[in-house]
């Protein structure tokens, strides 16, 4: 007597896959042949700065420069640190700015963020 195994199906809901709310995507209908321009457009992304240069250079430099400040005002005024004299035969920890902008559920911009923190991989314990 031959053995027959019914297949079970997933009871799952299938959720569509979101890929954030500062994808961006623009399809070319009237012209078939520009597969490349269709292509290309599927993958523009409006992307935070890497750095500072970045940040300051950008379209959105007010901004930027506006978070900056607002982070520099935060570390002095919650004395998050003091500059004090290196002592002889130490370096410095570098530190470098993280970017973000901070978006609502609706998709538009809530505010910019900049965030200076310390590299660091680089402290040797000596």
């Amino acid at each position: 007597m031959e053995n027959v195994v019914e297949i079970r199906r997933s009871k799952r809901q299938k959720t569509e896959r979101s890929f954030g709310p500062d994808f961006l995507t623009s399809f070319l209908t009237e012209d078939p042949n520009r597969i490349d321009e269709q292509f290309v457009s599927a993958f523009l992304v409006d992307e935070d700065p890497k750095t500072y240069v970045e940040a300051i250079t950008s379209i959105d430099s007010s901004f930027w420069k506006e978070a900056i400040k607002n982070e520099l005002d935060s570390i002095m005024t919650n004395h998050t640190w003091d500059l004090e004299d290196l002592p002889v035969g130490s370096k410095p920890i570098k530190c470098k700015w993280i970017f973000k902008k901070k978006i609502k559920p609706d998709g538009s911009i809530d505010k910019f963020k900049a965030r200076l923190v310390v590299v660091g991989y680089t402290q040797r314990r000596e």
